[in-house]
């Protein structure tokens, strides 16, 4: 198939093009190449990509409106995969209105390109974020979401529900997948896992936020990716009993579906740290500081719903994940132990 990744120069963008190539799809990707972080790592993964003979870069910004409808008219992409944003709950505190340019508006231009240039199926990047204020656990897609806790996670969610109007008004396919705490190699670098295996190797001390009381779903990038391409296989349907009497907001009468993709194994912040340091063969020193603003304190995915209908499974433990992550790491900027 002819497929658009957008973000295709991130972290989980790159993972997803490598997937789709290595099975024969054709893939176009998109990314703006903005200087969130290190552009010379968005750049290493776009020269992997560009190794294969089937992949074609764009440099676009998702929010030009004109651009991004003509690259839909002239390519014809059966299906898209849209995981480009601007990612960051404190980014987000920081910088409203490139959060919102990217997120909301970006992601109505694919929407909208989707919908006149008859996509068959578009996969979308939400986030675990949209839980917010909820405290019960396992996160379920069909718990309430109305009190997001950060600007990013309102873009989010306001992703989720622009995806369902376009099925609602053009029965346009959309599947999105609530990401929790990605981690692995060529991950991006405002990520903790990224941010503690730099200072630990410079020796300098980590910032270990929530005093380390922190609960995360560490969800390996592999699996990610596993559960990317097998949402896009399955085009998303309508719920045949699907009741407005008592509205389940993982599935609609529209073809339409909301899916947690995650470990089901949350891991104390502080055994993650511990498996980095035992990776690294080194000690942290741990600068304990109070929660910050927008963030919350636990995550742990329920999968079910994942798992039952495209057969997605996470097998990566952390103690896996994280070795592999920390050997890309030092052989990526040469570190010796």
């Amino acid at each position: 198939m002819k497929i658009l990744v957008t973000g295709a120069a991130g972290f989980i963008g790159f993972h997803t093009a490598q997937a789709l190539l290595a099975r024969g799809d054709e893939v176009v990707g998109l990314d703006n190449l903005n200087e969130y972080y290190d552009v010379s790592l968005k750049h290493a993964r776009l020269e992997l990509l560009r190794q294969q003979a089937r992949f074609e870069f764009v440099q676009l910004d998702l929010s030009d409106r004109r651009t991004m409808d003509d690259l839909f008219a002239t390519q014809n992409f059966q299906r898209v995969v849209h995981l480009g944003a601007q990612a960051g709950v404190r980014r987000s505190t920081e910088h409203p209105f490139s959060c919102l340019d990217s997120n909301v508006i970006g992601t109505m231009t694919v929407l909208e390109g989707c919908r006149h240039h008859h996509v068959e199926h578009l996969v979308y990047a939400s986030s675990s974020s949209v839980y917010g204020a909820n405290t019960t656990m396992p996160f379920v897609v069909d718990h309430n979401v109305d009190h997001p806790l950060s600007i990013y996670a309102a873009t989010k969610k306001s992703n989720e529900l622009m995806a369902h109007s376009y099925a609602n008004l053009y029965e346009l396919p959309v599947t999105g997948l609530r990401f929790f705490t990605v981690y692995g190699p060529f991950g991006r670098p405002d990520m903790a896992l990224f941010l503690f295996t730099k200072n630990i190797v410079e020796n300098k001390p980590i910032d270990v936020f929530n005093f380390g009381n922190h609960r995360r779903d560490f969800t390996y990038i592999d699996d990610i990716v596993s559960g990317i391409v097998s949402a896009l296989d399955h085009i998303a349907e309508p719920n045949p009993q699907w009741n407005s009497d008592k509205p389940d907001p993982a599935t609609s009468c529209s073809p339409y579906r909301l899916y947690n993709i995650g470990n089901q194994q949350p891991v104390e912040l502080m055994r993650y740290i511990e498996v980095l340091e035992e990776c690294l063969g080194r000690k942290a020193e741990k600068n304990l500081l109070p929660m910050q603003s927008g963030d919350v304190p636990d995550t742990w995915a329920d999968v079910g719903n994942l798992a039952t209908d495209v057969g997605y499974r996470s097998t990566t433990p952390v103690e896996e994940g994280v070795k592999r992550f920390v050997d890309w790491y030092v052989e990526y900027y040469k570190i010796v132990l």
